[in-house]
């Protein structure tokens, strides 16, 4: 552990700016649309089905996520005071 290819390294990564949001919120929709209540009778199949919804998805559902951020905080400008 010792050596630079063992180094591990920490970056911040603030939750409202968070690219991994929007990967949550496919997979919420994958788990709403497809998974919730559903039984798969292999790994195959549930690969298969897991394909044929992401195609479905791109063609009739894909559109660009709104991402917003609202502060709970008035924002303050300092060359106002």
């Amino acid at each position: 552990m010792r050596t630079k290819a063992h180094l591990i390294s920490f970056y911040f990564t603030p939750k409202h700016a968070s690219w991994l949001n929007q990967i949550e919120i496919w997979f919420s929709i994958l788990a709403r649309k497809l998974l919730r209540r559903a039984s798969f009778a292999s790994k195959q199949d549930l690969k298969e089905r897991i394909e044929l919804f992401i195609a479905y998805f791109n063609r009739t559902m894909a559109k660009p996520f709104k991402w917003t951020k609202t502060s709970r905080f008035p924002s303050f400008r300092f060359w106002d005071r």
